[in-house]
Order: structure tokens, then C-alpha cells, then sequence
């Protein structure tokens, strides 16, 4: 083995004195399937994995993964971080594992049920009453509110860590809305890219079997129509630290992903407002902390839920996997019972033990944990932002005083932990197999006959040596998590159910008023940008050709195209006509129009919303897509907005971004199926098209009449209009006002011009779903017609006149002026219409159970 292969070598691993290691377990010399696998990282040498951790580093920045950190200056831009080096786990020892997840599973599910239903626990004093009713997690209003299944807990997640003496305990347990499945899931699409021939050889266990089981496990649960159930992920939005996951999955498992505002309750029903109308809910997967669903009932200062959402549970016309309540397992103090409830239960003893935890709403404990603060860890049992785990060893004596002081004052709030050692895992750290403290994190899912628990899970280490604090949000890292099989793996589709050849018929999928929203804003960004760019194009153009030739009317034309910066972005106060030294230098000030992202109408500004409105409905883009996005942000962000630029460099950036922009219209008019999404794409695009040359004609044609400066100004134009080629294409002669105005107002044939936008808009609205009277016309569709027919009545020779007084284009000003009138007024009716629908159409009402009078 050459030199740079040896240093990646299990033989030069320096392990920890004291600490179990999952490679070299003992005597030094690695487990047999982990020999198998270094052998392989041995031949590839440090310099290729490298270049594989780089790899993979760059398709998870293509993909947009991300977890956002609340409170880090990089918001929403943190990458995900992979580390080459996965976490193999021995088939045999998995077995163990999974059997110990599945009974934890179904004990919580037991427990669950029990202290929203009977409360034997509570009566029988195997749960002491204030350990459950004083945690936050517990919700009154939920008591009776769970649906009559035999497993009320869909999903389960553990955080697992392995002690000194070799054995996995559990940390704690994640019930509400357990986070990770999707993170898990790209790790490993990942890894089967940047490691294909390693991950083939050493058989590892794949996931699509699990995600079936999810799939079936929250159809299983729907109260109503079983056999087609609309299943929709809630979310929180775009600002929540795990939404990339939520977008994912929402993709991956062909779930709506919905918003709280997107859902409402009408007589005792969930439903989706979408562009269709309401459209009924049966399951919902919420990533939404269980307080924060319900503003009627729960909490009422929440606008993350749906009014009336636990009403519809308590009638049972909707599912919510997890339950409302179902935090209430996530109490640190819980785990000091779960043995005896498992022999209560079940009549077995825990395979998977928990941490030693002492709970100090007793006596005993309390006095216990209070004696030994120096040796324990102290947890509230409630989690929120102003708690944190405490390490009683670190703590000066006065902090040790105030705890011993909080604990004594409300002691059924604290548990103490036994402080243990977790084992470490070979990690690729800056060139080197270092090991590092390590964290799993395993899910299971309720299906007809058991839980089924993903073969594998979602790993975490430490970034730092001897940190015991491993977190995504602390900035660990990711590993991929291998389950090793005794014979290949056979390959199960998400997709495939067989025996099910029956040919089912195309459903669109609904489209909510918010993505609706955020899809015709993309659009109206897209070309708002867009407009920006080529026309501080022209003007970079122009100001070299002043300074190249000293042309008075080309400083003029200047001027009034800087002017026409000011007006078309809306950058005020801007370029305005007589400040000669803004006037005479402007690139500077041009440069902080593209550069600075805290003034509205900045191309910097704009880009900037543009991905983020992107970002919020990240499950509607394909790879490609999404991919095109984050390159034009990161792009303009790392090239002119953190960089430095000359007049030269900004031209060139200008041109990129056209170039990305042009990309990301392409994919979308390919990718895109001509259903109401891409229908508000392009409206979007349309109306903020129109309105961009409006404005742009508005700001120069209709103010100088002079000729030699009106030649200069009807270029720039045509140039920034993208329009000079098919004018001298169409009319071979020297540029003219009314052939100008005629190709780009009139000529429907032209895809810049303002007829062409406006027929675009009306064809598309006419093909957008709204309910209509027979033979009437909508409000929009009127407005539409009526802007498409004055624009149609136009007469050019009127519009060229020159008015004696005020000495511009009077009737093209009055034109133009209530064409932008119009415009805007339409995009309010369309606001009104489709992306503020709340009423429920008559097809859509509910018909009333059997068994209610």
C-alpha cells in the first residue's frame, strides 16, 4: 500500500483510552465488516476520497439540501454536511437493535393511548400524576380526541448512542414530529453516487421498503376514502430549520406540502384551498410542534395551524400522524418508568434501555440527583429555547447553587442523567480518519401487524475531537447509516404494488392559493430582473461609447436612460434629471443597484426574493430546476454582491445572469406540465413584462421628441428590449418612432411586445379553473379584454403626435398611463380570486354521515 493509502488505514486509527470505538471494538484490530470496508477506503487512497467528500459535498449543494440554523448570520444558505465515511452496523447486531426499536414503539403507543384514554397509569400510580399533567406536552383538549386505531403513534424516532461497555442505550425519544427521514433518505441517494462499487459489495439494506411502509402506514389511517386518501405534509414554512426535508419528502412520497393557512376547517371537515376550489383532507403528516396546529384550542397566538383542526379529529374526518398530544412521550422523566411499564404492558423487559435518569418530582431521586449535581446531567423536562441541558461538572459553584435552588422550588420540572461516554466512529476530518463521538437517530413507522423500523437511520457526529454535543444544530455532521445484509438486497420500488395492473385515471394534483401565489411572484421576479438587467446593460454599453466618443446627444440619452433605471426599478429617488454629478460618475451608483440587498428594487434585492419565494415551494421544481435557482443566487451572490467589480466584470456578470435566467425558463417551459401552476408561472411573468416596457416607454419615448436624441433613445430601446434584431430583420431601414412603437406594442407576433403579453394573459386566464355563470364573464377576464381591445383600437399616427404645450407624446402617455392603471388592477382581482380562496363551491360540500341526525 503506498504512503497516502497507509494514512487512511484501520492500523494507524488512534482510538481513545476508555471509549468504545464502533471499528475496533477490541484488541485493536477492527470488526470483520469494518475491515471490509477500510480495505476499501485504503485502496482509494486520502487524496480520492477527498475528492469523493467534495463530490458529494456538490451534489447536496445541487440539490438544495440544507438545515437552517435559527439565529446563524448564513440563514437560510447553512449546507448540508456528509461525511464520506458511513457507519456500517453488522446484520446480526441490527437484528438486536430493531427488535428493541419495535417493542419501544409499541410500549410509547401504549402509554400514549392510555393517558389520553383510561389513565390506568395515572390511577394505578405507575405514572406519577405530575410528571405528566406539568409537562407542557400534555394537552388537555386532546383527552378522547384519539381515533379508535390500534396504534395511535405512526411514527417513532430514537436517538440511540452506544456506551464504554459496547451496549446501545436510548437517549431520549422524538414522538411529535420526529425529524431526519428525508435527510437519511438523500444521504444515502448520495453515497450510492460518490461510493457505487463499495456500497454494492458490502450488501447494504435499502430504504425503499421503508418509505413503502410510510406511505401504506398514513394511508392506513384515513377515516375517509381508503383507498385514494389525500395525505398533505404540514409545514411551518420556508424559514424552518428542517424545511428542505419537508419539500423532499413532499416530492418523494407524492404528498401536497401545505402551509397553515392553506387548510380550513368547514362543518367538522380539513380542507385544501386550492385554485380548484376546497378540496378535502383525510391524513395529515404535520411537522408542526402540536401546540401551534390549533389557534382555536390550543394556542391561540398561532398562525402555523387550521381553527378548528382537533374539532375534526375529535369527529374523526381527518387523521394526523402524529396525534395532537403526542409530546407528551418526550419527557426526559418518562424514561425512568419505561422499564416498568414495559413488564406492565408487555410483560417483558426493555431490550434497549434508556439513559439512567432520575426523575426529582420524587423524594428519593430528588435528594439523589441534588448530592450528586457534579456527576449527572440535569434536563427540564421541558424543552423550549430558554431551557438547556446542563453538565453539573461544569457549572461554578453559583450556578451550582441556583440549580440546586430551582430544582428544590419545582422539582417534578427536572430529571438527572447519568453523564455517559458515547462511542466514537471513524470520521474523514481535513484529510484524516479521526474518530468522533457519534449519535443515531432511528425511525419506525406503524403498519397492520407492527411497527417497521428503518434499516439504518440518520447518524450525527461531533465536528469537534472529545465534543460531546452532537447536532446538526451545534454544526455536526451527517454520516450515511449502512445495515449490512447476509445476501444482496433485492431492489423495492416506492411505486410498484403488484398484482395492481388496473389503469387509474389522471388526477392533477391541487394547487394551494399560497403556491399559486408564490408561482406567479417567481414569475414576476424572474422578468422584473430581468428588465433590470438589460437595461443597466445598455446603459454600461452607452457609457462606454461616451467615453470612447465624445458625443453630446449620447450624454444626453444617458441621462435619460439613468432616469429610466430609477423609474423602471423603482429605486427612488435614484438618477433624477438635473443632479449633474450623479449624472456624470453613476457607476458607482449603478454598482449599488446590483450590489446592495437592503434597498427594494435592487437587482441584489430582487434575485434575492426571487429564491426565497422559489425556496418556498421548493416541491414544485424538478432537480434541474431548483438547481438553476440556487446557481443564479450564489452566483450573483458570491461574484457581485461580496465581490468586487469593475465596469468590465459587471457587464460580464449581467450576462450570466441573462444566460441563468433564459436556463431557468427553459427547464420550467420543458419540466413543467401546462396545468395552473405553470399557468401562474407565466401569468406572473406576463403582467410583470407588460409592465416592465410600460414603464420603460413611459421613462424615455414618450418625453423626447428631439431627432437625434429620440435615434439614440429608440436603440437603447430596441436593445433593451431584446427587439433590435427583428426590427432591422422586419423593416430594413433606419429606426423609426411609429415602426418602433407598432412592433413593440401592437405586434402580436413579437413575444416582447405588450399585445403579445397581454393575449398570453388572456389565454391563460381563461384556461385558469374558476367557477363561472353560464355565458359571464369573469371580473378579470373582463379586465383583460378591455386592456387587449383599447391596446387593439390603437391608432399609431395618434400616438406620434407631439403636443404644442407640453411637448411629449400626449395620447401615447395617456395610453400607456391607463394601461399600467389596468394592469394593476388586474393583478388585485387575481389576488382576490386565486390566491385569497377560502369559499367552498357547491360540489364540494360535504354530504352528512349516515349515523348524525
Amino acid at each position: 500500500m503506498n504512503e497516502s493509502a497507509n494514512a487512511i488505514g484501520a492500523q494507524f486509527y488512534a482510538t481513545q483510552l476508555g471509549v468504545y470505538d464502533e471499528m475496533v471494538a477490541q484488541d485493536n484490530k477492527a470488526l470483520p465488516h469494518w475491515e471490509r470496508f477500510m480495505g476499501a477506503m485504503t485502496a482509494l487512497g486520502r487524496e480520492q476520497l477527498e475528492l469523493r467528500r467534495r463530490e458529494a459535498q456538490r451534489l447536496l449543494r445541487d440539490n438544495g439540501v440544507t438545515y437552517n440554523v435559527y439565529g446563524d448570520t448564513q440563514k437560510l444558505s447553512r449546507p448540508w454536511r456528509l461525511d464520506p465515511v458511513p457507519l456500517p452496523i453488522g446484520s446480526e447486531e441490527w437484528r438486536l437493535i430493531e427488535a428493541g426499536l419495535k417493542q419501544r414503539a409499541e410500549l410509547l403507543n401504549l402509554v400514549l393511548k392510555d393517558i389520553y384514554g383510561k389513565q390506568l397509569l395515572l390511577k394505578k400510580g405507575l405514572l406519577p400524576s405530575e410528571l405528566v399533567m406539568a409537562h407542557n406536552g400534555f394537552l388537555h383538549p386532546c383527552m378522547g380526541a384519539l381515533p379508535q386505531l390500534q396504534r395511535q403513534l405512526i411514527v417513532h424516532s430514537a436517538n440511540l448512542a452506544r456506551g464504554h461497555n459496547g451496549r446501545m442505550w436510548v437517549l431520549n425519544d422524538r414522538s411529535q414530529a420526529p425529524s431526519g427521514i428525508g435527510y437519511a433518505l438523500e444521504n444515502r441517494t448520495v453515497m450510492t453516487r460518490v461510493l457505487p462499487d463499495v456500497f454494492r459489495d458490502m450488501q447494504v439494506h435499502r430504504l425503499s421498503g421503508f418509505f413503502k411502509a410510510l406511505r401504506k402506514g398514513l394511508a392506513d389511517i384515513a377515516p375517509h376514502n381508503k383507498e385514494d386518501p389525500r395525505i398533505v405534509i404540514l409545514t411551518p414554512g420556508s424559514l424552518n430549520e428542517t424545511y428542505f426535508e419537508h419539500a423532499y419528502l413532499s416530492s418523494y412520497l407524492g404528498f401536497t406540502l401545505v402551509q397553515g393557512d392553506d387548510l380550513t376547517v368547514r362543518d367538522g371537515r380539513v380542507w385544501l384551498k386550492s385554485l380548484d376550489g376546497l378540496q378535502p383532507v383525510d391524513v395529515i403528516l404535520r411537522r408542526v410542534d402540536d401546540t401551534f396546529c390549533d389557534p382555536l384550542e390550543l394556542r391561540s397566538a398561532s398562525r402555523l395551524g387550521a381553527a378548528g383542526l382537533l374539532e375534526a379529529v375529535r369527529r374523526n374526518h381527518v387523521a394526523i400522524a402524529n396525534p395532537l398530544g403526542s409530546s407528551v412521550l418526550e419527557n426526559p422523566g418518562l424514561l425512568a418508568f419505561l422499564p416498568r411499564l414495559s413488564r406492565y404492558f408487555l410483560n417483558q423487559e426493555l431490550m434497549l434501555p434508556s439513559i439512567a435518569t432520575w426523575w426529582c418530582g420524587q423524594r428519593r431521586e430528588r435528594d439523589f440527583v441534588l448530592q450528586n449535581l457534579d456527576r449527572l446531567v440535569i434536563k427540564p423536562v421541558n424543552r423550549n429555547s430558554g431551557n438547556c441541558t446542563l453538565f453539573g461538572g461544569l457549572l461554578s459553584s453559583k450556578e451550582k447553587e441556583r440549580l440546586r435552588a430551582a430544582i428544590i422550588a419545582k422539582p417534578y420540572c427536572y430529571v438527572g442523567q447519568e453523564q455517559v461516554s458515547f462511542s466514537t466512529v471513524p470520521a474523514f476530518i481535513d484529510h484524516h480518519i479521526e474518530p468522533r463521538f457519534a449519535v443515531l437517530r432511528s425511525f419506525a413507522v406503524a403498519g397492520g401487524d407492527g411497527y417497521q423500523v428503518m434499516p439504518g437511520g440518520l447518524t450525527r457526529v461531533a465536528r469537534q475531537q472529545n465534543d460531546f454535543i452532537v447536532s446538526n444544530q451545534s454544526g455536526g455532521v451527517s454520516k450515511d447509516t449502512w445495515v449490512l445484509a447476509d445476501e444482496p438486497d433485492k431492489q423495492v420500488s416506492l411505486w410498484f404494488q403488484p398484482g395492481r395492473d388496473v389503469i387509474l385515471s389522471a388526477a392533477a394534483e391541487p394547487l394551494t392559493s399560497r403556491a399559486a401565489n408564490n408561482l406567479f411572484w417567481v414569475g414576476r421576479y424572474l422578468e422584473r430582473i430581468k428588465a433590470a438587467t438589460r437595461l443597466m446593460r445598455t446603459i454600461l454599453l452607452k457609457l462606454t461609447e461616451i467615453r470612447e466618443f465624445d458625443d453630446p446627444s449620447g450624454s444626453q440619452c444617458l441621462n435619460v436612460l439613468l432616469c429610466a433605471m430609477t423609474q423602471v426599478t423603482g429605486t427612488y429617488p435614484g438618477f433624477i434629471r438635473g443632479d449633474a454629478a450623479a449624472l456624470k460618475e453613476p457607476f458607482n451608483d449603478l454598482l449599488a443597484l446590483a450590489k446592495n440587498a437592503h434597498r427594494a428594487g435592487t437587482l441584489a434585492a430582487n434575485i434575492q426574493a426571487f429564491a426565497q419565494t422559489a425556496f418556498s415551494i421548493r416541491d414544485v421544481w424538478s432537480q434541474d430546476t431548483w438547481r438553476c435557482v440556487d446557481n443564479i443566487q450564489r452566483r450573483w451572490q458570491q461574484r457581485v454582491v461580496n465581490g468586487e467589480c469593475d465596469q468590465e466584470q459587471l457587464q460580464k456578470n449581467l450576462d450570466d445572469l441573462i444566460t441563468g435566467f433564459v436556463a431557468f425558463i427553459g427547464l420550467t417551459t420543458e419540466s413543467m406540465t401546462r396545468e395552473a401552476g405553470w399557468l401562474m408561472l407565466d401569468s406572473g411573468r406576463r403582467l410583470e413584462q407588460a409592465l416592465a416596457l410600460v414603464a420603460l416607454l413611459r421613462a424615455t419615448v414618450v418625453q423626447c421628441h428631439e431627432a437625434s436624441l429620440q435615434n439614440q433613445l429608440l436603440e437603447a430601446v430596441l436593445v433593451s428590449t431584446d427587439s433590435l434584431s427583428i426590427y432591422r430583420r422586419r423593416y430594413r431601414s433606419f429606426i423609426q418612432l411609429p415602426m418602433v412603437l407598432a412592433l413593440l406594442l401592437l405586434d402580436e407576433a413579437h413575444p416582447r411586445s405588450l399585445a403579445y403579453q397581454l393575449r398570453q394573459l388572456s389565454d391563460h386566464i381563461g384556461a385558469l379553473p374558476r367557477e363561472r355563470g353560464k355565458g359571464q364573464l369573469s371580473e378579470e377576464e373582463c379586465l383583460i379584454l378591455r386592456a387587449y381591445t383599447d391596446l387593439r383600437l390603437v391608432k399609431v399616427s395618434e400616438l406620434v403626435k407631439v403636443d404644442g404645450e407640453t411637448g411629449v407624446y400626449a395620447e401615447l402617455e395617456s395610453v400607456l398611463s391607463a394601461m399600467t392603471e389596468r394592469l394593476w388592477r388586474l393583478y388585485e382581482v387575481l389576488a382576490q380570486a386565486y390566491f385569497s380562496h377560502s369559499q367552498m363551491p357547491q360540489l364540494m360540500t360535504p354530504t352528512q354521515p349516515e349515523d348524525e341526525p
